[in-house]
């Protein structure tokens, strides 16, 4: 008997070891937004409403050893101008009909600080594929009032946007890209724990 409770907790003991947590995000608070120079001197942002992801993590919110998967919707892009999101969703920027989908999946995640990671994985545009590394701050989980484990994170990285085929390059008089091929990246991601 005395055997057997201790392969029994020794296979627990194994278990909670693998465990595995599977998040969600929570769109109502939530943001995707991307920000690029334009004409060199002013910044114009924007933001993907359609997106989805799953985060799996090893222990409550912490991302080592986690694995994330993310897809936007190119076809929800909003700079607060229809022109102008009509001409992103053209050939000379995403081609938002043949490639109607951005996605990253994560392929390595180090901790770089207190709370802080490195999460590098491979970035899908255009069906080009670039390995990323982005900046990402865990600020902590709590419980919501409906009973709901949450955990917010923020997310900061950029791209080169020529290294996806986004290669439209007008020019000002003074030799200057209107649009410039840095793209910076913020996701303000508030997950929600699958029960």
């Amino acid at each position: 008997m005395k055997q057997f409770l201790s392969g029994l907790f020794a296979l627990l003991f194994t278990f909670s070891l693998n465990a595995q947590t599977e998040w969600s995000f929570d769109k109502s608070h939530s943001n995707v937004k991307f920000t690029v120079t334009h004409l060199m001197i002013s910044e114009v942002d924007g933001f993907f409403s359609g997106y989805e992801g799953k985060v799996v993590t090893k222990k409550d919110g912490d991302l080592e050893g986690a694995t994330i998967e993310f897809s936007i919707d190119v076809n929800t892009i909003n700079t607060d101008n229809t022109m102008r999101d009509n001409h992103l969703k053209s050939d000379d920027f995403f081609n938002a009909e043949k490639f109607p989908k951005i996605a990253f999946k994560s392929t390595k995640i180090t901790k770089a600080g207190d709370k802080k990671f490195k999460v590098t994985g491979n970035l899908t545009m255009r069906d080009v594929t670039r390995e990323v590394t982005l900046d990402v701050n865990y600020l902590g989980s709590v419980k919501d009032p409906y009973g709901n484990t949450k955990a917010g994170y923020k997310v900061s990285g950029a791209v080169d946007r020529f290294d996806y085929g986004l290669k439209w390059n007008a020019l000002t008089e003074l030799g200057g890209s209107v649009v410039d091929k840095t793209v910076n990246i913020a996701i303000n991601a508030q997950l929600v724990q699958k029960k």
